[in-house]
């Protein structure tokens, strides 16, 4: 194993007999060339078992540093490039390792980047999971907090941010007594956290403040910060006013003022995830600052987040999960909290719905992986943990939450969290600190449903079955739910679940709408559960298991409600029961019980009357699966190009400057293939026909072209010119996904060459990845199906993990859908299974979804016989 990773019994091991009193950081962001100077002072105590024992600090670099324990020089061989091997004494030690950092572009250490339109550097830290040692010297690992005091010399003209409020900088000295246009920021000492939320964020940065007040009465700087050439989009009203809501709703919630000095959410180029909770310092994907009209599904997105982020603070960085098995603790509970908190607090009241189709989607198709894992994971090591930030980890777990909330009681839940951070604050727990807490609050032993829903992986199923008398709407004798458990191949453990649920009686009320007109709230146990007092009730047009979605688990309908489903879906009133009938008929098409004309039928006949922006969105992702994946070849064509024509059908019927309407045109670029549907956008690419309304920015511009590039009707002369015209970062990257959709053999080569060499950051290698994969005729890909299984291994073992994850999964042969690809993805799943596990994880999640769509594909073609 490389010395890169570290295991979860190395980690028990260092905090049996290390406790870690401080880190004095020193950087030189000033030098010239590929390095930044990094010397680091550590105070720590070893136990006294530990006298003359080895262990290691870790510190990443191309550079060997000198390293000096207690005044003695250490050899150079005690570093290996990732960790420094050392003897510390019994009782107090300090380290001093002072040497070269490498800046990195790839999203992960302290990333660089250089602006296009001015020139200037930015640089930003991403130090979750283990790459805060690739900024300074440190023993990382979550459980062995410190306090952090940072010491900054930059470019006397940038702005420097780190967790703690940012200082007057003062003139730096170069060796002559000159200050040589260099400035030194030095940070006052963090509270004790973990280093992986530590921060620093340095460059040119524009930035707009305020302030609120906290709950005892101090008051918290915000600060919002992004590049200068963005700087005139950043709407920062708005992320203070969802910060402020933030704030009132959590610090009432949790019982705990907001534990930091100051809140500062900076929006950095080339980041890889949404955002990341460094302590009063979050940094955001640069995406989130609209220089265009996006769809309002993306502004809700960014409102989630902001308020995900600000949960962390508490769930995260002022309690800190021992290990990454409890990963879970710090994600899950974010990601319900941040609904919880814009349902009840902001303008977002939908925020379950949109929670139900985004999040809940993705969990139910992660479970359903043949990886698939307990909420609670079993994390051995780095490489473990570096591929469990998924839909088990944040959604299924935020969904389990829910459950939960239902089965005590809103209040009880929040008393035991209270309680949680009353004893806990800046300290690390497990599982069971917390569980005792909720099982104290809300009288209730919580030990099977612990091990029931964290410690078991898998989704059930909920089907309804119903006897009614010899009528349309004879009165019901008897309404039973049927769960049954993952087995027969499907992954995850036989375990019938307890849930707390509804189950909704819609039927229509003399309007067209279908309205509720009873529910049913219930325990359900076991393989048959009753729903008693149904019994005796006129049958309605639709019943509805999981009502209000307090469950977590996949439904099916009885025949009678299907056929009202099907037929009358848009006419359901509210938009979480639509939303819940949506996803039902989803997981009937993905398990390849319904079929993709289906699908397509009933999305491309309803969507027009959604208005829930999140729930239009993913209904166009899921259509846009279903016609590359799910759909028989041999009518797949036809059905794409009906579809598209329905989806600009749409377009012009949606009021003018509606989300619908820049949804839909978007949906149309993304899926037209015909003549006739090219020139159309073309004309609308070139304003030649215009859509009342519809904002035809630079971004949907940028769409529009790459929808003609792959179809052949734009190439490089025009791609050339647009690039000219948006030169910009933004603009350097559509460039490059455009490039890479050229319908030629030469352009997919060029685009395949650019990813396995290397030579990209993270963020061009992306969207090369999405041109690469935007085709037309799938057969185009065809020869590098067989490449990829004899390379694939090579680039992983070469590559930092965000950038060999990128690449294995935007380079797996996914427009193959056959068997042959499917056993070359078996054998190469078996062959790496022990010796690079996180990429034989990889590969075997996309193999899934490849088997998933197989047996679609034949299940849409028997159909059609």
């Amino acid at each position: 194993m490389s010395t890169l990773n570290i295991t979860r019994d190395e980690a028990a091991a260092r905090a049996a007999v290390l406790s870690v009193e401080s880190y004095a950081v020193e950087l030189d962001l000033a030098l010239e060339g590929a390095h930044f100077g990094s010397r680091t002072t550590v105070t720590f105590t070893a136990a006294p078992e530990a006298e003359g024992r080895p262990t290691f600090i870790d510190f990443v670099s191309s550079q060997a540093p000198t390293v000096t324990l207690n005044g003695t020089a250490l050899p150079a061989d005690a570093f290996d490039g990732t960790r420094i091997t050392l003897a510390p004494r019994a009782g107090r030690n300090t380290l001093v390792v002072d040497g070269l950092g490498d800046y990195m572009n790839t999203g992960e250490g302290l990333h660089r980047f250089v602006d296009p339109v001015d020139g200037e550097t930015y640089l930003y830290t991403q130090f979750e999971v283990p790459d805060s040692r690739r900024m300074f010297a440190v023993f990382e690992q979550p459980d062995l907090k410190a306090s952090f005091t940072f010491t900054v010399t930059a470019p006397e003209h940038w702005t420097v941010v780190s967790n703690s409020p940012t200082p007057e900088p003062v003139p730096a000295t170069d060796g002559a007594g000159g200050a040589g246009g260099r400035s030194t920021w030095a940070f006052s000492p963090t509270p004790r956290i973990s280093s992986y939320i530590t921060a620093l964020i340095a460059g040119p940065y524009r930035s707009t403040h305020a302030e609120l007040t906290s709950a005892d009465g101090r008051t918290i700087p915000l600060g919002a910060y992004c590049r200068a050439s963005l700087f005139e989009y950043l709407d920062a009203e708005n992320i203070f006013e969802l910060t402020r809501r933030g704030f009132e709703f959590f610090e009432a919630q949790f019982g705990t003022p907001y534990p930091f000095e100051k809140y500062d959410q900076l929006f950095v180029p080339e980041f890889n995830a949404g955002a990341m909770e460094n302590a009063g310092a979050v940094t955001f994907l640069e995406n989130y600052v609209f220089r265009s009209t996006v769809p309002e599904a993306m502004v809700e997105r960014r409102a989630i987040t902001v308020l995900h982020e600000l949960a962390h603070m508490w769930f995260g960085d002022l309690v800190t999960m021992r290990w990454w098995n409890d990963l879970w603790l710090n994600e899950s509970f974010a990601e319900f909290m941040s609904t919880l908190a814009a349902a009840e607090n902001t303008r977002y009241t939908g925020a379950w719905t949109t929670f139900s189709s985004m999040e809940k989607n993705w969990a139910y198709r992660q479970d359903q992986l043949s990886t698939t894992h307990p909420i609670k994971a079993e994390i051995r090591d780095l490489d473990d943990v570096l591929v469990n930030f998924d839909g088990i980890t944040y959604a299924k777990g935020a969904s389990v939450l829910r459950q939960l909330v239902a089965w005590v009681g809103q209040e009880n839940f929040m008393a035991g969290v209270r309680e949680y951070f009353g004893k806990h604050a800046w300290s690390n727990t497990e599982l069971p600190d917390l569980m005792r807490e909720l099982e104290a609050s809300s009288g209730r032993d919580l030990s099977a449903w612990t091990h029931q829903w964290l410690e078991t992986s898998g989704v059930n199923t909920l089907a309804v079955e119903v006897d009614a008398e010899e009528s349309d709407d004879g009165a019901i004798t008897s309404l039973r739910l049927h769960q049954s458990a993952p087995g027969d191949g499907t992954p995850g453990d036989p375990v019938l679940r307890p849930h707390r649920m509804a189950v909704g009686f819609y039927s229509e009320d003399g309007s067209g709408r279908l309205v509720r007109t009873d529910r049913f709230e219930l325990d359900v146990h076991g393989a048959v559960t009753e729903v008693a007092e149904a019994a005796g009730r006129p049958r309605p047009d639709l019943i509805l298991p999981n009502d209000d979605d307090l469950a977590y688990a996949k439904i099916r309908l009885d025949s009678g409600s299907w056929h009202t489903a099907a037929t009358r879906l848009k006419d359901v009133a509210e938009s979480l029961p639509r939303t819940l009938l949506w996803g039902a008929a989803w997981d009937t098409t993905r398990d390849a019980d319904a079929t993709a004309v289906w699908f397509t039928d009933l999305v491309l006949a309803n969507i027009g009357h959604e208005r829930d922006s999140s729930v239009v969105q993913t209904l166009l992702r899921q259509l846009a699966t279903t016609l590359s994946q799910y759909a028989a070849p041999s009518h797949a064509p036809a059905l794409r190009a009906a579809a598209a024509d329905r989806l600009l059908e749409l377009a012009r019927q949606a009021e003018a400057g509606s989300d619908n309407q820049l949804q839909f045109v978007k949906a149309f670029a993304l899926h037209a293939r015909s003549g006739a549907q090219l020139d159309t956008l073309a004309a609308l690419h070139a304003g030649a026909e215009e859509l009342p309304g519809l904002d035809l920015n630079t971004d949907l511009r940028w769409e529009m072209l790459t929808g003609l590039v792959a179809g052949g009707r734009a190439g490089e002369p025009e791609i050339a010119s647009a690039e000219a015209e948006d030169a910009t970062a933004t603009g350097a990257l559509a460039a490059a996904q455009a490039r890479a959709a050229v319908p030629a053999a030469e352009a997919k080569e060029a685009a395949w060459q650019q990813v396995v060499s290397g030579a990209l950051s993270n963020m061009t290698q992306r969207n090369v990845l999405l041109g690469y994969n935007r085709v037309h005729e799938p057969e185009l890909l065809a020869p590098f199906a067989e490449r990829y299984f004899g390379t694939v291994e090579q680039l992983w073992a070469s590559r930092s993990h965000e950038m060999a994850e990128s690449a294995a999964v935007g380079l797996f042969p996914g427009a193959q859908v056959s068997q042959r690809s499917i056993d070359a993805a078996n054998a190469l799943v078996e062959r790496t299974r022990s010796a690079q596990p996180a990429l034989s994880r990889t590969v075997a999640e996309a193999r899934d979804e490849m088997v998933r769509a197989l047996a679609a594909r034949h299940a849409d073609a028997a159909a059609r016989r």
